[in-house]
């Protein structure tokens, strides 16, 4: 019967799940914002199309709490930009769960699509979320706003496509970023130039069987940017760690590349990017990209 307590081993019914006990909400969490996002309906109800999602950014919440928790230390006002930020679920969260508490700092969602920005805009004018600024514009754009502040602690960007993630990198590095959180999505590029190329450095090989078939090249170019993206972020001063996000049941986008700033820059990684891009055959259309100039 609708509404009645589940039956445990013992035989005893215990009461059914609360849906704050389902979403795993925290105290004070806001549920006029999980509405708004139509992560719960109007009545209170969980939609379970949008669980996924909120579950992606809760777990992603739980690995950039403690990086804005040591960044706020000593009266700091953290500074957060989201790119790629479509109905800013993530920044929304953030703000909600950490970011409110606290008092100060900022975030600065990022996005391209018009109508995500004004709802957006709107959501927060609404729940009273004034440190929320949302831009109608790319990442490159957003890096050249004079309004813009100077340096950003953190530069996150959940699934953003294909090069928007790289877009997010080199704003990061232009920004200073402090640390970058980034799940990448559906990289195209490199795929597009291994089947142009073909990989002529490789193509005698054995390995050329690695790109052979269309979905094996899909596949290995977008294996091949996340490493060519973790060997730029180290040897620009930061120290990377790449696990994954959720199960797979819950994404197929799942790889969470985490990078902090130390400084140290490795040469050892500047020279083994540089040295796949030209084993692969990518020096030339790549290179400019990952910091490596042309005739280098």
């Amino acid at each position: 019967m609708k509404g009645a307590g589940r039956t445990t081993r013992g035989g005893t019914n215990a009461p059914a799940p609360s849906v704050a006990e389902q979403l795993e909400l925290r105290p004070g969490q806001s549920l006029e914002l999980l509405k708004a996002l139509h992560i719960l309906t109007r009545d209170g109800r969980i939609n379970q199309d949008s669980r996924r999602k909120l579950k992606q950014v809760y777990h992603l919440f739980q690995f950039i709490e403690p990086l804005l928790q040591e960044l706020s230390a000593d009266g700091h006002a953290p500074l957060l930009a989201d790119h790629g930020a479509g109905k800013s679920y993530l920044g929304f969260i953030l703000y909600d769960l950490y970011f409110r508490a606290l008092g100060r700092g900022s975030i600065y969602g990022i996005e391209t699509r018009a109508p995500l920005v004004e709802a957006s805009q709107e959501l927060a004018a609404a729940l009273g979320f004034e440190r929320m600024h949302f831009l109608n514009m790319s990442v490159a754009e957003s890096a050249q706003l004079a309004a813009m502040p100077e340096r950003f602690d953190i530069v996150t960007a959940l699934h953003a496509c294909d090069t928007a993630t790289d877009d997010a990198i080199a704003f990061g590095l232009q920004k200073r970023a402090r640390a970058m959180v980034l799940v990448p999505c559906c990289q195209a590029e490199v795929a597009a130039c291994l089947r142009q190329t073909k990989a002529l450095q490789l193509a005698r090989t054995p390995l050329a069987e690695l790109w052979r078939h269309p979905l094996h090249t899909r596949e290995l170019g977008s294996q091949l940017t996340n490493v060519l993206r973790c060997l730029y972020l180290e040897a620009s001063g930061y120290q990377v760690t790449v696990t994954e996000l959720v199960g797979w049941e819950h994404s197929m986008k799942n790889e969470l590349i985490i990078a902090r700033y130390t400084g140290q820059k490795k040469r050892s990684a500047a020279e083994r990017l540089r040295a796949i891009l030209a084993e692969f055959g990518l020096l030339e259309a790549l290179g400019p990209r990952f910091g490596v100039p042309q005739g280098a």
